[in-house]
């Protein structure tokens, strides 16, 4: 009978322990950190098509941070992109050029793709000019600034990226997560 109840018991402790540690996972999961893969090549050089990646789901992004968000133009489908204008940020390329709040800043995750090109320029607007506001952007209010509660963002591939040039600035109460880097520099 004894060796009967130290079963139990011993059973019941590992029993608590597996519960708790389920409890915490998919608390972690579903608060904390997400996985998410890469889906197209919009991103490439700094994310590849296929790749498997965790996003922080609790951080807010800064300026250059990669993130994800529902696609506004597509049902049941996720876009990463690169943060590149805050609320309240001027941004303008002129000649593939980045200036923000007319400062220049200089994108070294677009360098292998600027040396790869042939001709022409990697940042362009709907049209292929290498100069645009953000007066050109769709959905825009003919404003130089990124409105309140909303971002501007880019994917690194920009000749292919469908990004706020074309889909508009995004909602910041709609991004799902900021891309965890582990050990691979995301950043500038």
């Amino acid at each position: 009978m004894k060796s009967e109840n130290k079963f139990f018991s011993g059973a019941f402790g590992w029993i608590k322990i597996i519960i708790i540690a389920l409890i915490l996972a998919f608390g972690i999961r579903y608060f904390l950190i997400s996985p998410v893969t890469v889906n197209g090549k919009s991103m490439d050089p700094t994310l590849h098509d296929g790749e498997h990646l965790f996003i922080n789901k609790i951080s807010d992004p800064k300026r250059f941070d990669i993130i994800v968000f529902p696609a506004p133009d597509e049902e049941n489908a996720e876009y990463i992109k690169r943060v590149i204008g805050l609320p309240g940020d001027k941004v303008e390329y002129k000649e593939d050029q980045l200036y923000i709040n007319d400062k220049k800043y200089d994108e070294p995750y677009l360098d292998s793709e600027k040396s790869a090109l042939t001709g022409g320029y990697l940042t362009t607007d709907d049209k292929g000019d290498p100069n645009f506001t953000m007066a050109d952007i769709p959905y825009s209010d003919g404003s130089l600034t990124v409105p309140d509660g909303k971002l501007f963002v880019l994917g690194d591939n920009r000749q292919v990226s469908k990004d706020s040039r074309y889909i508009g600035f995004i909602s910041q109460d709609t991004v799902l997560g900021k891309v965890i880097s582990f050990g691979k520099s995301l950043q500038r």
